[in-house]
């Protein structure tokens, strides 16, 4: 159990059941019917928390620990992984990883962010935190999906690219606008998906693509709702309002055209059972997959370009208030 705040109910109720389960086996006395009456509150109660996420929710869950990263999903959707390393130009970033595999057969090129499960290893992987090197990595490989036709799947798990003075040095804001140029016109599928925290254009060097799927719990935004609260309010602690405000959930990019389709979690979580998620992520992005390579090669940058040309949307409301503002000034 993950102990998030809003799941303290959840996890009351699950002891008080294990509670008269052992006490029934210590005392032999049959607690059948207690235990399943309470075991259907339990289900009640679940259903009602996790229907009723609020943004902050959402945002705990993607940073969970334990929450399953690129690496755990790869021996589960993939066969024949084989990572690649390094730049060619300065050296390998261990905050993403990437290589050619096998799905269902088809070959395709694996690129994602990479989270640590501890200390030792957040330090190796800098907290998925990419720098200019870790970014050109990726490029790289993509580059080579391009020349030998392979589609590209990339995982985008991370709160930014890493804005120390190294990085900064080695070019990071270049390495990532090269990226948006260079996904943007290449002649093969591209599908991301937001695994966890899909954070500002760190994220976004992964995530220009013909389709993009994000997990239920996942977060994507421009900025952290910490960052978004201490800009607006001069106070990070403000960042669970800001979270509220900022449409950064599944739900609410798919409602503006960013995500193309969401992908259902495991109840409370894919962290509660990986393998089973793993199967619906197989699942939804086999189709779109096999969507995409019906498409001529030639149509696939202009796929991509009316993805992004077709995000959000502007109330006829606020349209009608502009012009009648315009008409009382004139």
């Amino acid at each position: 159990m993950s102990n998030l705040e809003f799941e303290k109910p959840i996890t009351e109720l699950k002891n008080k059941i294990n509670e008269l389960k052992k006490l029934a086996g210590d005392a032999n006395i049959d607690f059948t019917s207690e235990i399943t009456s309470l075991e259907n509150r339990l289900t009640k109660l679940e259903d009602d928390v996790y229907s009723n996420l609020q943004p902050w929710d959402k945002v705990t869950i993607a940073r969970l620990p334990q929450r399953p990263t690129t690496l755990d999903y790869i021996p589960l959707l993939f066969e024949n992984f084989m990572e690649f390393h390094g730049d060619r130009l300065y050296g390998d970033d261990a905050a993403i990883v990437g290589g050619i595999a096998t799905f269902h057969g088809m070959p395709v090129t694996v690129i994602g962010q990479q989270r640590g499960r501890d200390t030792k290893e957040n330090i190796k992987r800098n907290f998925a935190m990419p720098h200019p090197e870790g970014y050109r990595k990726a490029l790289r490989l993509m580059k080579q999906a391009n020349k030998f036709k392979r589609p590209i799947i990339t995982f985008i798990d991370t709160k930014g690219a890493y804005p120390g003075k190294a990085a900064e040095e080695r070019g990071q804001s270049e390495a990532i606008a090269r990226n948006l140029f260079e996904m943007a016109g290449m002649d093969v599928p591209i599908i991301c998906i937001v695994i966890g925290e899909g954070g500002s254009g760190g994220a976004l060097a992964l995530g220009v693509s013909n389709r993009i799927l994000m997990l239920e719990n996942s977060t994507y935004s421009v900025i952290s709702p910490e960052g978004a609260a201490a800009l607006l309010w001069k106070d990070s602690a403000l960042a669970r309002k800001a979270a509220e405000t900022m449409k950064i959930t599944a739900k609410d990019l798919k409602e503006l055209n960013i995500v193309d389709e969401i992908i259902p979690e495991i109840r409370g979580g894919a962290h509660n059972d990986i393998n089973a998620q793993a199967k619906y992520m197989d699942e939804i992005i086999s189709k779109h997959l096999f969507d995409l390579l019906s498409l001529p090669k030639e149509k696939l940058a202009q796929d991509r370009f009316n993805k992004y040309a077709n995000i959000g949307y502007i109330k006829s409301t606020v349209i009608e208030q502009t012009k009648e503002e315009q008409h009382t000034h004139q």
